[in-house]
């Protein structure tokens, strides 16, 4: 048996009091400090648009501003009636005329001074120096395209939610990218992986057109996502909600406004501010949150 002093004994003891004592202290501390969820602050709403659709953050040298998608007319016909218009970050009009003539434009992505915008059938580019069309491309079969994005390298996916596919815009070429993804509408490109916003379901597609799931219960149809950090997203339904999406998948409601018959179209992100911008479509506006925790 081995022998311990009897003084050598006690302090080993009073030193695990301590400890203990201090690790139930922490304990306790940490149980008393609030658990806070994410959620909305309204910040500001802006009414007189026409059938909004999508909102873009937008920043060109350290001028920051919305390009807003206005549908303008039925979200499925070719009528010439469609544009974009541009918002301040405060909620006020700075042109909201800038591009007209489209015909039911949705999704919005940004490149090199070039706007992509979705526009039924065609992805169209526009120069924005000069607000002019600089190329309409027809998407082959296209039946109704949704949502755009942009990788870092300037490939263009586009959603055709009808058609249950993905586009890919590469070096002047058009073709079908991807099938078979029921209702493909939200895209987001992050590093070499696209997200797609599809029925009730969030989904990841790798390299080697690997398909994970990273959410699936949603409410409503899914419409448009945004990266939140931490590998967290905010996805919107179109008929009202808007969800905070975990990494692990769980899923938490921060706003519902189906009761009011307010849509929550194709959500805009600005990381920097953290500001939720909202397009309601057929309310005619778009709302201002800013994300609390």
């Amino acid at each position: 048996m081995r022998f311990i002093p009897t003084v050598l004994c006690c302090i080993l003891v009073a030193s695990t009091t301590i400890t203990a004592r201090a690790t139930n202290e922490k304990l306790a501390v940490a149980a008393k400090q609030p658990v806070t969820t994410p959620s909305l602050q309204k910040l500001w709403q802006l009414d007189g648009l026409r059938v909004p659709e999508s909102v873009l953050v937008y920043q060109h040298d350290t001028d920051n501003y919305l390009f807003v998608s206005e549908i303008d007319g039925q979200g499925n016909v070719a009528d010439g009636e469609g544009g974009v218009a541009i918002l301040n970050l405060d909620g006020s009009y700075r042109h909201h005329n800038w591009v007209r003539g489209l015909n039911a434009p949705k999704g919005l992505a940004a490149f090199e001074g070039k706007l992509y915008v979705a526009d039924l059938t065609e992805l169209v580019i526009i120069d924005i120096a000069t607000a002019e069309v600089v190329a309409k491309v027809t998407a082959p079969d296209a039946l109704f395209l949704n949502d755009v994005t942009v990788d870092a390298q300037g490939v263009i996916y586009i959603s055709d939610t009808r058609k249950n596919r993905i586009y890919r815009y590469k070096n002047n070429e058009m073709h079908i990218w991807l099938e078979d993804i029921e209702a493909a509408n939200g895209l987001k490109a992050i590093g070499d992986k696209l997200y797609i916003a599809a029925n009730d379901r969030l989904l990841q597609v790798a390299p080697g057109f690997t398909i994970s799931q990273v959410a699936k219960g949603f409410a409503e149809r899914a419409d448009g996502l945004e990266p939140v950090g931490n590998g967290n997203f905010i996805v919107s339904c179109w008929a009202g909600i808007i969800y905070y999406v975990y990494a692990d998948g769980r899923l938490l409601e921060l706003l519902d406004s189906r009761a009011d018959k307010l849509n929550t179209a194709d959500i805009g992100w600005d990381e920097q501010t953290q500001t939720l911008y909202v397009p309601t479509f057929f309310g005619n506006s778009v709302k201002a949150f800013r994300l609390v925790h």
